[in-house]
């Protein structure tokens, strides 16, 4: 079993590296996948003037700068990714009311009780020592400020990244899946590990939303196929194969995409949380 330094180490090591760049060259892919989550929890976040706000796992700053627009006149927000070449992009296009940081959220040294809210577009299931992470933004949260953020449930609850994976999986190295106390993008997927993480952390009891919405994975089989090897487990695991072995990977996903077809683009369900929890 790994520990905490190690699984830290692992994930900044990835989105310095690889994760970081595919995400970049993915950009309007995951964009489009994430739209209408984002919209979700944008919502419910509820943003006001005047309010500061820190945006955990910011990435290139989209949700950041929809925060500063909503926080204005007075408000601020801080952006913070492990992600240096993330928060780089984030840089080139941030408002002037936000600013933001490299760092990890289980040790930076926020300011004790400066933030309003805490809001996460799909940045919290990465952390090594969730407990530690989630203690460490409730220092930074005012008594009466609130956590929002939305994270993916299970993998079976989540067609549109476990079928493509399940199709090409049988050509493909194996893929090593998380433990069920590790990092990983359906580490939250358990509404009860949430919970337990949160109130060990020192929030109040969380609510819990499901929103279930199709995700657009691309216009068509061909863009769905380009977008997988530039990012996601796939892209590792196809990277990996013999030019065989991947060649007929593709083949089978494109097999299992091509009923899914629409003038829409291709569209497989998605599943979420939306977490909401107040200062305790």
């Amino acid at each position: 079993m790994k520990t905490q330094a190690e699984l830290a180490a692992e994930q900044a090591s990835f989105w310095n590296g690889p994760g970081g760049e595919g995400w970049l060259a993915s950009y309007q892919r995951i964009q489009q996948t994430v739209a209408s989550f984002g919209d979700a929890v944008l919502t419910a976040a509820a943003a006001k003037p005047g309010e500061s706000v820190l945006d955990v796992g910011c990435g290139t700053g989209e949700t950041s700068a929809v925060l500063a627009r909503a926080v204005q006149p007075g408000g601020r927000v801080l952006g913070v990714d492990i992600s240096e070449v993330l928060v780089a992009a984030a840089r080139q296009q941030a408002p002037a009311n936000a600013t933001f940081v490299v760092g990890d959220a289980a040790t930076q040294a926020f300011e004790a009780a400066s933030i309003d809210l805490i809001f996460s577009r799909f940045g919290v299931m990465f952390f090594a020592d969730p407990v530690a992470a989630f203690r460490n933004l409730h220092r930074a949260l005012k008594p009466g400020g609130r956590l929002v953020f939305i994270c993916w449930r299970t993998p079976q609850e989540n067609p549109w990244g476990l079928v493509p994976l399940r199709a090409a999986a049988p050509f493909l190295p194996p893929f090593e899946r998380p433990g069920p106390e590790e990092p990983g993008q359906y580490a939250f997927g358990d509404r009860a590990h949430v919970e337990r993480i949160l109130t060990a952390a020192g929030f109040g009891t969380p609510r819990f939303e499901a929103i279930d919405r199709p995700v657009l994975l691309g216009r068509d089989v061909a863009a769905v196929l380009d977008s997988l090897v530039r990012f996601g487990p796939l892209s590792r695991l196809l990277a990996e194969a013999a030019p065989d072995a991947r060649d007929k990977a593709l083949k089978a996903v494109a097999e299992v995409l091509k009923p899914h077809e629409s003038p829409d683009g291709i569209r497989l369900p998605g599943a979420c949380w939306l977490v909401t929890a107040g200062f305790h």
